[in-house]
C-alpha cells in the first residue's frame, strides 16, 4: 500500500431511485424480477470461498406466492461448522493483518457495484424473497447497505485516529486489532440492509465472519455474498453457512474459537444465546463480544397540539410499511382524547385505502407477511383482540393465507393500558390505540415508559415547545431512536445511529463507528527513545 495518510472518499447517502411509470429503471427492475421468477437456482454453503452442498435441503420461496419456489437451498450442520471455523482461522492469519486501506476498498467496491449493476439484482431478490415494495426494497437491500459500505470504511479511519497523547522523550499510540477468533453474525429476514451489514462490519476491521442469515430470507443473503466475492472478499473471511438455529448456532457457539456475535432478531432467542455463551466462557479462548438488537414494542405519543394529518400519516406508515415487520414499527399509540375523533376519522380513511398484493405491481403499498409461522402468530393476537371486552377492530381484523400470507392493515383500540396488544411484540400490520384523558398526560407518559420491556424507538406528535420538552425528557430511556413529529422507522446510517436498550439490545448503534470499535482489541504502544540506565532514582541520594 502507498506510504501516505490516505483518506476514504467522504461518504454521502445514497439517493433514492423513484421507479417512476415509463422510467427505465423501473423497466430494468421489473425485467430482473421476471428474470428471477422464470428460473430456479441452488444455494450451496460458501466454506473457504468453496461451494458445500450437503444435500439437507430446504425451500426459498415467495411470501405473496408460497407455492413459487425461487431456489433450494443447502442446509449447514456441524460437520460444516467445523469446517468454516478451520477456513476463518486460517483466512484471519492474512486478513487481520492486511492494510485497512486494503480491508476498505474491498466494501467500497462493493457498495459501487449495489449502486451500479447489482441494484436490480439485490432489489429483486428482496421484493421476491421478503415481499417488500419497490420502495421499502430500494431503501433497504440498495440505498441502505450501500450507506453501510461506505461510511464504516469512514468511521473506520475515524476510529484508528484518535490516539494518546506523548509526552517528550516516549512515543504512545494505539493500534486497533482484529479479535482473536471468529464472529459469529446471526441476521433477520426483515431487512437485506441488516443481513449485509452484520458479517462486513466486524470483517472490515479485520476480523472473520461465520454467517448464518435467516432461513426465510436466505435467496437475497446469497446474493449480497456473490456481491461481496465479486468486490474482491477473499475466501474464508466470511463463511456462509445457512440453518436452523440450533444445528448451526449450538456448534458454533461451543467452539473454543468464537469471539463475539453480531445479532439481531428475537429478545427470546437472543437471551437464550447469552445464556449459554455464560455457561461456555472457560470453553474459550477470549471473552466473547456479544452484541444484538432485538425486539420493540414501539410507541406513537401524541399531545393535544399534534398536527393530526401529520400524526395520522406517521400512524400508517409507520404501522404499516412493509406489513408492521421491522424492529422499529409503530405498534402502539396514545392520543388525547381531544383530538381522536379527527385521528380516527382520518386513520379509518387512510387504512382503507391502502392497496396490498404482489410487489410486483408498485401500485401496493403493503404485501404479504414473511411465512405461515408469523400469519399464524399475528391472526392469534388480532383474534385475540376480537374475543376481548377490553378491545376493539376498527379497521383490518382478517387474513388471507391461500396462495400468500395476507393480513389486512389492522388498527384496535383499548381501554386498559395493559392490553396484550399493548404489551408484547406483534411483529405485524397491527396498531393498538389507547385514549387518554388530556388531563392524564404525565400518568399516560409513566404508562408509556413502563408498559414494555422494550426501548428500541418511539415518537412523540406536538406543537407545542415545552410540550415537546417535557415528552422528551419524561420518555428519556424509552428508547434508543427518539423521533419528533415523524414516524419512529426509518433510521438512515451517518444520521440517525439505531440500536435500543432494555429488553431491545445491547445499544451499539449500528451504522456509527460505535459499532467498530466493539470488533476491535486495542495495543497501547510505548516507545522510550532514550531510556534510563540506572536503576537508582534521584530521592534515593538522600544523606
Amino acid at each position: 500500500m502507498a506510504n501516505g495518510i490516505v483518506p476514504v472518499p467522504p461518504p454521502v447517502n445514497e439517493p433514492i431511485h423513484a421507479y417512476a411509470p415509463g422510467s427505465a429503471e423501473k423497466a430494468s427492475l421489473k425485467a430482473r424480477m421476471r428474470e428471477m421468477l422464470a428460473g430456479q437456482i441452488e444455494i450451496p454453503l460458501i466454506i473457504g470461498g468453496k461451494e458445500v452442498r450437503t444435500g439437507r435441503t430446504a425451500s426459498a420461496v415467495c411470501p405473496h406466492d408460497h407455492g413459487h419456489v425461487l431456489a433450494t437451498w443447502h442446509q449447514a450442520g456441524p460437520e460444516e461448522v467445523a469446517q468454516a471455523a478451520d477456513a476463518a482461522r486460517e483466512a484471519w492469519r492474512t486478513w487481520s493483518e492486511m492494510d485497512w486501506e486494503a480491508r476498505a476498498a474491498v466494501f467500497l467496491k462493493a457498495a459501487d457495484l449495489l449502486a451500479g449493476p447489482w441494484r436490480d439484482t439485490l432489489n429483486a431478490a428482496c421484493m421476491l424473497n421478503q415481499s417488500k415494495t419497490v420502495f421499502q426494497a430500494e431503501i433497504d437491500s440498495a440505498c441502505e447497505l450501500i450507506d453501510f459500505w461506505r461510511f464504516n470504511p469512514h468511521y473506520m479511519r475515524f476510529l484508528y485516529e484518535q490516539q494518546p497523547g506523548s509526552v517528550r522523550g516516549i512515543w504512545d499510540y494505539v493500534e486497533y486489532r482484529a479479535l482473536e477468533g471468529f464472529i459469529f453474525a446471526v441476521t433477520p429476514f426483515n431487512f437485506a440492509s441488516i443481513a449485509g451489514n452484520l458479517p462486513t462490519s466486524p470483517a472490515l476491521m479485520g476480523n472473520v465472519v461465520l454467517w448464518k442469515p435467516a432461513s426465510s430470507a436466505v435467496f437475497t443473503a446469497y446474493w449480497i455474498m456473490k456481491l461481496l466475492e465479486e468486490a474482491g472478499l477473499p475466501p474464508g473471511v466470511i463463511n456462509f453457512i445457512p440453518g436452523p438455529g440450533r444445528t448451526v448456532g449450538d456448534p458454533v457457539l461451543a467452539h473454543p474459537d468464537f469471539a463475539g456475535v453480531h445479532f439481531t432478531g428475537s429478545t427470546e432467542v437472543f437471551q437464550g444465546m447469552w445464556r449459554t455463551i455464560g455457561s461456555n466462557i472457560a470453553t474459550y479462548k477470549t471473552y466473547p463480544r456479544i452484541v444484538g438488537e432485538t425486539g420493540g414494542k414501539d410507541f406513537v405519543f401524541a399531545h393535544a397540539s399534534a398536527d393530526v394529518q401529520a400524526l395520522v400519516t406517521a400512524l400508517v406508515r409507520g404501522a404499516f410499511e412493509y406489513q408492521g415487520q421491522k424492529c422499529s414499527a409503530a405498534s402502539r399509540a396514545y392520543i388525547p382524547a381531544s383530538i381522536w375523533p379527527e385521528v380516527r376519522e382520518r386513520l379509518l380513511a387512510d387504512t382503507a385505502s391502502i392497496r396490498m398484493g404482489d410487489p410486483m405491481d408498485f401500485s401496493n403499498f403493503m404485501t404479504a407477511v414473511i411465512d405461515r409461522g408469523a400469519f399464524d402468530t399475528i391472526m392469534g393476537y388480532i383474534d385475540a383482540a376480537k374475543s376481548s371486552a377490553d378491545a376493539e377492530i376498527l379497521a383490518g381484523g382478517n387474513g388471507d393465507a391461500s396462495k400468500g400470507y395476507f393480513i389486512e392493515p389492522t388498527v384496535v383500540q383499548t381501554d386498559d393500558p395493559h392490553f396484550k396488544l399493548m404489551e408484547e411484540e406483534i411483529f405485524g400490520p397491527v396498531l393498538t390505540i389507547f385514549v387518554y384523558d388530556d388531563a392524564r398526560l404525565d400518568e399516560t407518559l409513566e404508562l408509556c415508559d413502563t408498559t414494555s420491556p422494550y426501548a428500541l424507538t418511539g415518537a412523540i406528535f406536538a406543537q407545542d415547545r415545552l410540550a415537546i420538552t417535557a415528552m422528551s425528557a419524561r420518555l428519556r430511556h424509552a428508547s434508543g431512536n427518539f423521533y419528533i413529529n415523524d414516524k419512529p422507522t426509518g433510521a438512515v446510517v451517518g444520521q440517525q445511529p439505531f440500536g435500543g436498550s432494555r429488553a431491545s439490545g445491547t445499544n451499539d448503534k449500528a451504522g456509527s463507528f460505535m459499532n467498530l470499535l466493539r470488533w476491535t482489541s486495542q495495543r497501547a504502544i510505548k516507545e522510550t527513545f532514550v531510556p534510563p540506565t540506572d536503576y537508582r532514582y534521584p530521592f534515593m541520594g538522600e544523606e
